[in-house]
């Protein structure tokens, strides 16, 4: 796939994302034809747009999401500026792309995690965390989930689903806290949906946010200070629709409320 169809892709998802819109399928000459090439389209796409990348989004850590997904590894998108919200957030239903709520703890930094030779440990990363917060993540994506659905590098190329992420209160005294058995309850309009841990999950956040520093310190790019990290769901994904309100109760942590309007 040579550079100028990289960029006319870059460019049809920006617009996409700029005006809130989805298509069915991809013309196959843009698919891209691996997971590298369809990570950087998503940097093209950061430069089309020209918004903030304020944080990163980490999906599929485990091989249950990872087989969902239609992947063999974790996946990463971009959260952009305008679309961190707190808790309590309102959003449009009938203006976000396919949106799925899913339940994640998001993690602060406090400083930068660049690109560099030697890997990141989990006690490194775990230090360059000055927060760590409850939260919701409202992915979305660019494409209509039907018989036409492109392969996943074409989702990668779009952010790997990223979309709005919703950030609740900072949780206290953290690395102390048992964050991996929490248990964390997801309810939609008072009724039970879903239940879930990060030990079940991702084992703990820090482990998923070491994996990304990694990543993007083997591709160059790195993380920056004051960027947000939604580590990864702890209850799956859901549909949403119009007036549902989610709330996700992660017990002594607090809880976090988004409501599709």
């Amino acid at each position: 796939m040579d550079i100028s169809l990289q960029r006319e892709l870059a460019r049809l998802l920006a617009v996409l994302r700029r005006e809130g819109r989805q298509q069915s399928g991809l013309d196959q000459r843009l698919v891209p034809p691996d997971n590298a090439t369809a990570y950087r389209v998503a940097a093209m796409v950061e430069e089309e747009l020209g918004w903030e990348v304020a944080g990163w989004k980490i999906a599929a850590m485990k091989e249950g999401l990872q087989r969902q997904l239609r992947t063999d590894a974790p996946i990463y998108g971009r959260v952009y500026a305008p679309l961190i919200l707190e808790s309590p957030a309102t959003v449009e239903h009938a203006k976000l792309c396919s949106p799925i709520p899913e339940v994640e703890y998001q993690a602060r930094l406090g400083a930068d995690l660049p690109p560099r030779e030697k890997a990141y440990t989990v006690a490194e990363v775990t230090e360059a965390v000055t927060s760590l917060h409850t939260g919701i993540e409202l992915a979305e994506c660019r494409f209509v989930h039907d018989a036409a659905f492109p392969p996943l590098p074409a989702i990668l190329a779009d952010g790997a689903g990223s979309g709005i992420v919703v950030c609740g209160a900072e949780i206290p005294d953290w690395k102390t806290r048992d964050i991996a058995g929490q248990e964390v309850v997801l309810t939609c309009n008072g009724t039970l949906r879903r239940k879930g841990t990060a030990g079940e999950c991702l084992d703990h956040p820090m482990l998923p946010l070491t994996w990304l520093a990694n990543e993007l310190s083997r591709t160059g790019i790195g993380m920056k200070a004051g960027q947000t990290i939604s580590t990864g769901t702890l209850t799956g994904m859901l549909r949403p629709k119009p007036g549902e309100t989610y709330v996700a109760d992660f017990g002594p942590f607090g809880s976090v409320t988004a409501t599709y309007a």
